[in-house]
């Protein structure tokens, strides 16, 4: 493999729609108030992927470092875990792509002002804490709100924000939706890792409810992701292709 394939491998592509989808929502739920702003639009997709790349080398540096990736790993392959990239090398990569979302940050700051800050310092924060710090959220539990707030409420809730200064109720509703399917993804690959997880101490809600309470946890999220799309066009008048997001439960 050519290193630059490397590297896309550590991105690791395939979870980006779960930082994009959001944006997307945001975007669309402006266009559909007449608040829709493109150059803001685009710089939170941007802001968006660069956090979700970072979060995944922080991710695949510190689950290495912390014994969580062992060869015995379950799953897409971890570059630093393989040997495919040294670890210094995955950290330093981190630094520059949560650097890059930072500069994008700066943008989103001038247009959306101070809860721009909090929120995008927050942001590359967290996906450093998540498996990183001397709390990682992921080992204790907490990955699950994590994503739901991060990949729902907030990324839903700031793109909107970015563009009219506001967050209505059904934004919200919007963000509740996407950010409850993008942790049932999580809980299923918590489901996957329950062994190697439990062996590394990592103590992921999956470790601590077991399997039945991991899906039935999987279940009320897909459920909550069911109800927001049936509830924004009864309630908030939606257009009825919102209800495409129903596919997603399939």
């Amino acid at each position: 493999m050519t290193a630059v394939s490397l590297w896309i491998q550590a991105a690791r592509p395939k979870t980006l729609s779960g930082a994009a989808a959001p944006v997307f929502v945001g975007a669309g739920l402006a266009e559909a108030h007449g608040t829709l702003a493109l150059l803001p639009v685009v710089a939170a997709f941007a802001g968006a992927i660069l956090i979700q790349i970072g979060t995944n080398l922080a991710n695949d540096y510190y689950d290495f470092m912390r014994g969580g990736d062992t060869p015995n790993r379950v799953g897409p392959v971890r570059v630093t875990q393989a040997g495919l990239i040294p670890a210094e090398h995955v950290w330093r990569g981190m630094v520059v792509v949560l650097a890059a979302a930072g500069v994008v940050g700066v943008y989103l700051v001038f247009v959306g002002g101070w809860p721009i800050v909090w929120i995008g310092l927050a942001s590359l924060l967290s996906a450093v804490a998540y498996t990183g710090g001397p709390y990682p959220l992921a080992y204790h539990g907490l990955g699950d709100p994590f994503v739901f707030g991060f990949f729902g409420l907030i990324a839903v809730g700031g793109t909107y924000w970015v563009q009219a200064l506001a967050v209505p109720g059904d934004v919200l509703l919007a963000g509740a939706g996407v950010g409850a399917l993008s942790t049932a993804i999580l809980v299923a690959n918590n489901l996957r890792d329950l062994e190697t997880d439990t062996s590394a101490g990592k103590r992921t809600l999956a470790v601590r409810f077991g399997r039945n309470g991991s899906r039935a946890e999987y279940a009320v999220l897909m459920a909550v992701g069911f109800v927001a799309p049936v509830l924004g066009v009864g309630l908030y008048q939606w257009p009825p292709a919102a209800l495409i997001a129903l596919a997603a439960q399939n």
